[in-house]
């Protein structure tokens, strides 16, 4: 159950993933605001299209190891990619008209990679019981 679980949550995150990184092709300033830092693109929005696209992948990436039910995969992708999240949130804090509301998105990612990470690779691979085979005497 721990397992479905931790898969569905995965899911979700590649999906985010996803919604975010084309965010930031689609509407840039307002996926830089939701980021937490102000930056002024003076129409360039090359860097938007630099970290949408790492995003969308890696969102794919996600969702795809989910639907392959590639346990330990994932749960490496998650836990190794919380240092995404912890760089980010360290990136929000230095700004100093930031503060810990806008750091709330980074600390709720970087919790749930950690924990759904850790889950799925503690997880043992659960295996299904082979199916008796029926002897009909005749």
């Amino acid at each position: 159950m721990t397992t479905k679980i931790s898969y569905a949550i995965a899911f979700l995150l590649g999906l985010a993933m996803i919604f975010l990184g084309a965010r930031f092709f689609f509407s840039p300033e307002a996926a830089t605001a939701a980021f937490g830092i102000r930056f002024n693109a003076n129409g360039d929005y090359s860097f938007h299209h630099i970290k949408g696209i790492r995003d969308i992948f890696s969102g794919i990436l996600l969702c795809a190891l989910v639907l392959m039910n590639e346990r330990r995969a994932v749960g490496a992708m998650l836990f190794v990619a919380t240092i995404i999240p912890v760089s980010d949130m360290l990136t929000v804090f230095s700004k100093s008209y930031n503060g810990v509301q806008q750091a709330v998105p980074h600390i709720a990612a970087t919790i749930i990679c950690s924990v759904v990470g850790i889950i799925l690779l503690t997880t043992k691979a659960q295996t299904k019981a082979p199916l008796k085979k029926e002897v009909v005497l005749s």
